[in-house]
């Protein structure tokens, strides 16, 4: 059993991982347009509570418009709950942590109409109850206005743990009270063997290291 003593924050171990939106500007200019025809409401969003893909009606159609924006990188946010990833980061993802993730094709065009690269929306499906409390360092909320009663608020310094009796051999995952998504350095390698974040782009990924005061 992982106690406080032995089990200490560790920085570039683990990162909370985000699409990179510090380029400024409009972002990327993809519009997502036929998400009206596959919400069910009364949803406003397409991703469920649970995670994971609903049935869907229809293929995601997806149209870059210069106007709105510039083309998107290796990872966007902002798709109805969903990431938007490149071909050759489905292809990390699905090497280094199957499990992590679900996929599902879009129509991906151009503003003229013609098919532009392949994208995919994606999902980050597996949930952690993983974090180590007593060896940490944030600030936890307690409230019923948490649907779980508890939240964890990563506002200003941090010093997280993970139990690694808990994350076996998971490289990503969500934890049971924040909404974000983590990674550990296995994962952010393989991103950067692949050729997706250098030293001089970050390609839309934003690996925040959890130790970071």
């Amino acid at each position: 059993m992982e106690s406080a003593m032995t089990n200490q924050p560790q920085a570039g171990k683990f990162f909370q991982l985000r699409p990179d939106v510090g380029r400024g500007g409009k972002g990327h200019g993809v519009v997502f347009e036929n998400r009206e025809a596959l919400l069910s409401p009364p949803r406003l969003i397409l991703r469920p509570e649970e995670g994971g893909f609903p049935t869907l009606r229809e293929v995601p159609r997806l149209v870059y418009h210069p106007r709105e924006g510039v083309p998107p990188e290796d990872l966007e946010g902002g798709m109805s709950g969903y990431w938007l990833v490149s071909e050759r980061l489905r292809q990390v993802m699905a090497a280094v942590d199957p499990d992590a993730f679900v996929f599902a094709d879009t129509d991906y065009r151009l503003a003229d109409g013609s098919k532009g690269p392949t994208y995919f929306l994606c999902d980050v499906i597996r949930t952690l109850d993983a974090l180590d409390e007593q060896a940490s360092m944030l600030n936890i909320v307690i409230s019923d206005d948490y649907e779980e009663g508890k939240h964890y608020s990563l506002a200003g310094g941090t010093r997280l743990a993970f139990k690694s009796s808990v994350l076996g051999s998971s490289h990503v995952f969500r934890l049971a009270f924040h909404g974000g998504v983590f990674c550990d350095r296995v994962f952010k390698d393989a991103v950067a063997a692949a050729g997706i974040v250098t030293a001089k782009r970050s390609n839309g990924l934003w690996f925040y290291d959890v130790v970071n005061r």
